[in-house]
């Protein structure tokens, strides 16, 4: 890769990254759920107008929209709301790609090869090492709801894989519409009308930056960025700056947040993000004749997402 390409793929994961550090402070803003479908109303309107039509079927769209916009992201904001430490979040999510291998030999007939398999176990090793320091230092409840959160998105990450969207901002783009109003209807009827209209009351402009964040630069720039990248180079060559964003994410809520780092929570580190690097490895028959040729499949296979948007079998496809 060109060195200025490289330094976009490496922005692209610090604000994916840094994204956790902004919905920590949107959640002082507003109710999780609320805090949801106002991220995917803003990145859908008004881009919705301007990227055409949905160029794959709409139960893609939908299903894509349920599993990832409803259940990862509603579960995601809820569990740090509940006490998940931003830092963490972004960490714990990236469990996602086993889930993601899982699924994907279940349903595609994906069969994991020995590489893979032993990713895996590295990765559950380390979110078995982060359970037990999240355990010894608060409440488990939010840990549980973002690994919930990563097998939601382990789910669209199959679903995206068979849709094959050959274009990914358009279909990140229509895909948000599809979480609004569920969003809004489970915030009115879980945290209440009153709670809701408050937060909205109360908007500021560091409650409009969180949003104008979380949409249009962790949305609609990050994907609009890493799809010109993979139009570009191999998916094999731009999939491995993902890893990057539990790295951004844990050092910005540091640095942001005052976020402490346990020794433990940095073998826990070392051990998800080389098992998911494992997980995510795809030996060179397979990239020459999927993501090395530039295929559909093969560029949903390593479009990530951290926090916003699908990955494929094993490689981001983004957040």
């Amino acid at each position: 890769m060109r060195p200025v390409h490289t330094a976009l793929a490496v922005l692209v994961a610090a604000v994916w990254g840094f994204n956790f550090v902004v919905i920590e402070i949107g959640l002082d803003h507003f109710p999780p759920l609320l805090l949801s479908a106002l991220r995917f109303l803003v990145a859908a309107l008004p881009a919705v107008f301007f990227v055409g039509r949905p160029k794959v079927a709409w139960k893609w769209v939908l299903g894509v929209g349920v599993a990832l916009g409803i259940a990862k992201f509603g579960l995601l904001f809820t569990g740090m709301a509940a006490g998940m430490p931003a830092g963490l979040s972004s960490l714990v999510l990236q469990v996602q790609a086993v889930f993601t291998a899982v699924l994907a030999a279940v349903v595609l007939r994906e069969r994991p090869g020995r590489t893979r398999l032993l990713g895996m176990g590295v990765a559950l090793a380390g979110i078995a090492v982060a359970a037990v320091d999240r355990g010894l230092s608060g409440p488990v409840t939010g840990f549980v709801l973002v690994v919930a959160a990563a097998a939601c998105w382990g789910v669209s990450n199959v679903l995206t894989r068979k849709a094959a969207p050959p274009d990914a901002l358009n279909f990140m783009v229509w895909v948000c519409t599809v979480p609004v109003l569920p969003l809004v209807g489970l915030s009115l009827l879980l945290e209440g009308p009153e709670r809701d209209l408050a937060a909205l009351r109360a908007l500021d402009w560091s409650g409009l930056a969180v949003i104008g964040y979380v949409a249009w630069v962790s949305t609609v720039f990050g994907f609009g960025a890493w799809g010109y990248l993979l139009r570009r180079y191999p998916a094999s060559a731009v999939a491995p700056f993902s890893l990057l964003v539990p790295v951004f994410g844990m050092s910005s809520a540091a640095l942001v947040l005052g976020e402490g780092v346990s020794g433990a929570r940095w073998v826990a580190a070392v051990l998800l993000v080389g098992g998911v690097a494992l997980t995510s490895w795809t030996p060179a028959r397979t990239r020459t004749s999927g993501a090395a040729t530039g295929s559909p499949a093969g560029a949903a296979a390593a479009s990530p997402a951290p926090s916003g948007s699908p990955r494929t079998s094993g490689a981001a496809a983004r957040r």
